[in-house]
């Protein structure tokens, strides 16, 4: 094998590296790989320390490896291990968390020739880091334990060094720790539990494990009462406190264990494994067999409440589609059913956009063909170990997936199954309402190292195969953990509702009730009513004046409570109601004639003041991240990571401006919701609100958002210092001390995040549709 000469370090110059000291100890013949016989030979060599030089090319190879590491090594031209070769090792056992002894043994040989980071990387964590070094520190003598990256990062490595870690504690013999979750483990953690005032080198693991499984994201209620999604964190250390109880609590009810705050052993399975405890009480399942009656009572006998069935098999000699009058056996049994879709998609070449987009309407097709209802959570396969590499063309299909759903009128809603990471990346691309996660599939490359995505609502726990059945013969089923408040699945098909009903009757009930008031433009009294406790301080007294105080009087006494939130019959979230009310307020109140012209107040109950919040945010995380533009891309809009500019908000606040202008335009406010809720106001959502708003264009996007940064026009400026500081501290960069460039790439970041939702929805219209489906054509 040649070593690549690009100039680049990458495995192709390591794995030479590594053939090159096989090749000087001798070993025949090479192989791109630094296992145990290279470890073996370079043991029966000895450590290498200061003056040695029993061999020139193996010095040169270990400075090589330094350099390509980062570290200075020293001159090639020396022939032996010199000071600057052991400085450089010292540094990097520092960083490592080895003592620095200046001496080269096989495994720190190893670690120089693997692509590891021994030092922070972007986005990563000190916490983490801490404890990577920790373990190292503490445990790389051990025979089956290896020194692993200090990046920050967790990872399957990583993972697998707490495991370890763990069996070496607990008395399994170094040959057996091997970092597989098997029946010895289990056994010996039944024995560990921690607990508040519990200390040692258990709460240590322990706490490791918590780190590497935060943040846990829970939905709370702020001083003000508006539902946002928060971050909950811990740290690591020696003693189990009230802090670290608390932070297990939320992660026993964000993982459905029985929230105590100790370490029991359903806690260290969920920390360690993606399956947890797979004996732990459930309430869900799936299955490919059909569901008869007696069948559906016994499943609801034994405690199951939610059923996965699958709507589509291309495989006509393996029936696992639901089948007639199955529907009614699971209803009749007070069950809910959950529909899985699957083509295959066992392969990386299963994921294309185009298959995705005709599996979209596939599916649409079935969901209908079966009578589910609008807003239905399709969840939709990745049933094999797809790896990072993998994930763009994953993610590609899901776009896909989400085209062909809207080509049909985004009736359904599509959801994902997959390993964590596959779940995790797909809702953070392409928006998946709810997470369906393989977690059986334990050895998974996506279930080892990452954490629980924040929206999950079924996990795989555990395969029963054989059992009998009522009917006669036998059948098989995935036991499912399900988080309660979750996707509810179907109790009921062809009902004619939108998940939103309730709340189109609330907005005509309370508008009938403004226009019985008498006073004032009622559609603004709707809006003002359902803002006023939420949005109704005093910098939106400043903006938009105080809302009306009679009216508010008038609805309580008619007992018309708030409307906090309902569900988007287009994406299956739950949208806020009263910052979709408050924006929709301030565009109705304050905007200009010229909507895509300059900014004006009525941006500032939008996305305006969401860009303030948003904008000191980065300033407050500017040293992790140092990118605007990065950041945007990373953070802005994206499901499951708590900002003040979530994808919620940006629903929002194009929602709400949307319906101000149909209000402007001569709609009523219940005519308006009507409209845009129960018809196709939201398939096009993000097109419309970028195109009427934002020009249609990147360019005018980020000169607005640079614009609103900066203007001093007042109200707008006083409002922007007031809330940056506030999520950013009083001694932050504003966004006119910035210089130019890292201001403008800050603003591009947020024009190319608009532009994103656009393309998607660009690719749901019919006349981009015709153009795919006349390319596919030509292919062929």
């Amino acid at each position: 094998m040649k070593c690549p000469e690009d100039g680049r370090t990458g495995w192709g110059t390591m794995y030479s590296l590594i053939m090159s000291l096989q090749h000087e100890l001798g070993i025949s013949p090479v192989a791109a790989n630094f296992g145990s016989g290279t470890i073996a030979k370079l043991a029966a060599l000895g450590n290498i320390g200061f003056g040695w030089k029993e061999n020139a090319n193996i010095v040169k190879i270990l400075r090589h490896g330094l350099f390509c590491k980062g570290y200075w090594g020293g001159e090639m031209s020396i022939e032996y291990y010199d000071m600057a070769a052991g400085g450089a090792v010292n540094k990097m056992k520092s960083n490592m968390g080895l003592s620095e002894d200046g001496v080269v043994q096989p495994k720190v040989f190893k670690a120089i020739l693997n692509m590891d980071a021994y030092v922070m990387l972007a986005s990563g964590s000190e916490e983490v880091r801490g404890i990577q070094q920790w373990l190292n520190g503490r445990y790389w003598t051990k025979s089956t334990s290896s020194i692993g990256p200090a990046d920050g990062h967790y990872s399957r490595d990583v993972q697998q060094a707490l495991m370890k870690a763990l069996q070496i504690e607990v008395g399994i013999p170094e040959s057996q720790a091997t970092g597989n979750f098997g029946d010895g483990t289990k056994s010996a953690l039944r024995q560990h539990t921690v607990s508040e005032g519990s200390s040692g080198i258990f709460v240590q693991l322990f706490s490791a494990a918590c780190v590497f499984n935060q943040p846990v994201v829970m939905s709370g209620q702020t001083s003000s009462g508006e539902w946002v999604e928060q971050n909950w964190t811990t740290s690591f250390r020696s003693s189990f406190d009230s802090n670290l109880k608390s932070f297990v609590s939320t992660f026993q009810k964000f993982s459905q264990l029985q929230v105590n705050g100790m370490g029991d052993f359903a806690t260290w399975a969920q920390l360690l494994v993606s399956p947890g405890d797979s004996d732990r009480p459930v309430i869900a399942c799936d299955t490919r067999f059909v569901i008869t009656k007696q069948l559906a009572k016994k499943l609801y006998g034994e405690g199951f409440r939610y059923l996965g069935r699958y709507i589509y098999q291309p495989d006509p000699d393996f029936q696992k589609e639901i089948k007639p009058g199955e529907l009614d056996n699971i209803f009749a049994a007070d069950l809910r059913v959950f529909p899985i879709f699957q083509d295959n998609n066992r392969r990386l070449v299963d994921f294309t956009w185009s298959k995705g987009f005709a599996n979209g309407q596939l599916a649409h097709d079935r969901a209908v063909h079966y009578g589910f209802n609008r807003g239905t959570i399709i969840y939709f396969a990745v049933d094999y170990d797809a790896t990072d590499a993998d994930m763009s063309h994953v993610i590609d299909y899901f776009r896909g997936v989400a085209a062909g759903l809207g080509s049909r009128g985004k009736r359904y809603v599509h959801g994902v199954y997959g390993s964590r990471n596959v779940c995790a990346q797909v809702t953070k691309e392409t928006y998946a309402r709810f997470s369906f996660v393989s977690g059986m599939s334990w050895g998974f490359s996506g279930n080892l190292g990452f954490p629980m995505p924040a929206n999950w609502s079924f996990t795989q726990i555990k395969e029963l195969s054989k059992l009998p059945n009522p009917d006669g013969g036998t059948y098989d089923l995935d036991r499912d953990a399900y988080r309660i408040g979750t996707d509810l699945g179907q109790n009921k098909v062809n009902g004619q509702t939108s998940p939103a009903d309730d709340f189109i009757n609330y907005i005509q009930g309370l508008y009938d009730l403004a226009v019985k008031y008498g006073k004032g433009n009622p559609n603004q009294l709707v809006m003002e009513y359902i803002r006023h406790k939420a949005y109704g301080g005093v910098q939106w007294w400043v903006l938009i004046g105080s809302p009306d105080r009679g009216f508010i009087n008038y609805a309580e006494e008619n007992h018309v409570g708030i409307r906090t939130d309902f569900k988007d019959p287009f994406t299956g979230y739950n949208l806020g109601a009263e910052h979709l009310m408050a924006t929709c307020n301030t565009h109705f109140v304050k905007a200009q004639p010229s909507e895509s012209g300059t900014v004006n107040l009525g941006d500032v109950g939008g996305w305006g003041g969401d860009l303030f919040t948003f904008y000191g945010e980065w300033r407050r995380d500017s040293d992790t991240t140092s990118s605007g533009y990065t950041y945007c891309k990373e953070r802005l809009g994206k499901i499951g990571i708590p900002t003040s500019f979530s994808f919620n908000d940006l629903v929002e606040d194009a929602d709400g401006y949307l319906l101000a202008q149909r209000v402007r335009g001569g709609q009523t406010i219940a005519e308006a919701v009507r409209a845009h809720y129960a018809g196709s106001g939201g398939v096009d959502r993000f097109k419309d609100y970028y195109m009427k708003r934002f020009g249609g264009s990147v360019p005018r996007a980020a000169a607005l958002a640079r614009e609103m940064l900066t203007t001093e026009q007042e109200p707008i400026a006083a409002g922007r210092t007031f809330l940056i500081k506030q999520f950013a501290g009083v001694f932050s960069t504003g966004p006119g001390a910035l210089p130019k460039q890292k201001l403008d790439e800050f603003c591009n970041g947020f024009a190319e995040v608009l532009a994103s939702h656009v393309k998607a929805a660009v690719r749901n219209r019919p006349d981009y549709l015709a153009n795919q489906r006349r390319n596919l054509r030509s292919a062929h």
